[in-house]
Order: C-alpha cells, then sequence, then structure tokens
C-alpha cells in the first residue's frame, strides 16, 4: 500500500530542488507529480497527468461497477423473460454484464475526466497564488524517511498525507 505525500512549495526553482533531492534518494520520476496555475511553466519538473488532475480513476471504478450490475440484471431479465420467440442461455448474463461494465466506464470516464479531482481542493488557493503543489507516491514505511528528508533539506514545503487506494 502506497501514500501520498502532498508539498506545497514557493516557487519553481524549490520545487525543482525538491525533485532532485527526491530522485538523488530513489524515489523515480513516475512517482514525482507537479501542479501549478496555467500561467506558470513547469518545464523540467514532472508535471501531472490526467489522472492525478481529475476524478478519472474514480469514474472508471464506479462506471465499471454499477455498469455490471446493470448489464447482468439486464442479462438475468432477457434470461427469465425471454423475447418471443428466442431462447436465449447464461451467455446473455456474461454478455449483459460486460457490455453494462464496458459501457458503464466509457460514459462515467468521460464524465469524470472533465471534473477535478477534489483531494486538491485544499491546495487549490495556493496554487492560484503561485505556488507549486508536488505530489510524492511513497510505499508507506518510506513515509517518515521521506517527510524528514524533506523538512531537513526544504522547511518552506508545507506537507499533507493521503493513502492511495
Amino acid at each position: 500500500m502506497s501514500r501520498r505525500l502532498y508539498f506545497m512549495l514557493p516557487d519553481a526553482e524549490s520545487c525543482k530542488s525538491l525533485v532532485a533531492d527526491l530522485e538523488e534518494h530513489g524515489v523515480p520520476e513516475r512517482h514525482l507529480h507537479v501542479i501549478g496555475s496555467l500561467a506558470q511553466s513547469l518545464d523540467g519538473l514532472p508535471e501531472a497527468n490526467v489522472l492525478q488532475k481529475t476524478e478519472l480513476a474514480h469514474g472508471l471504478e464506479w462506471g465499471t461497477g454499477l455498469g455490471g450490475v446493470a448489464g447482468l440484471l439486464g442479462g438475468v431479465l432477457a434470461v427469465t423473460f425471454p423475447p418471443a420467440g428466442l431462447v436465449i442461455g447464461g451467455g446473455a448474463l456474461l454478455v449483459g454484464t460486460a457490455a453494462g461494465a464496458g459501457f458503464g466506464a466509457l460514459v462515467s470516464s468521460l464524465l469524470a475526466s472533465n471534473e477535478h479531482n477534489h483531494k486538491l481542493d485544499a491546495f487549490e488557493r495556493g496554487i492560484e497564488e503561485g505556488q507549486l503543489l508536488l505530489m510524492v507516491d511513497v510505499p508507506r514505511q518510506e513515509v517518515k524517511q521521506i517527510q524528514d528528508l524533506i523538512i531537513k533539506h526544504h522547511p518552506e514545503a508545507e506537507i499533507g498525507v493521503a493513502k492511495l487506494a
């Protein structure tokens, strides 16, 4: 199980320095995600992608689950009350579940990709004021070690922790 550490940093130089320290400590770049305002340049920094910035992953999970359940129920109805003259077997359950899950995942991911990640609401004001948010994914057992490293070298960073699914 991993944890996501959140660091608000005052400027790009401080963020670049912290990213370099973390990479030197062994944190891979794919576990580092930076978010800034639209006016800021994030050149040389590992910019957060759509999965970190939006509710896309959450929407995919919910859409697949709810769509799968709806498809399963539709398959059960088709088997229980088949249309006139058709003999429908158990394959209808499988097809209905798969089709429902696929359709649910598609629709919910389209909707969720346009909604910002609500876990970032607490940092929105700082980002608008020009600060940068650095998100670092680390194994649970390394959280304290990474926090200590950052406090030692970057006392200006504000730190938060969240559990990753």
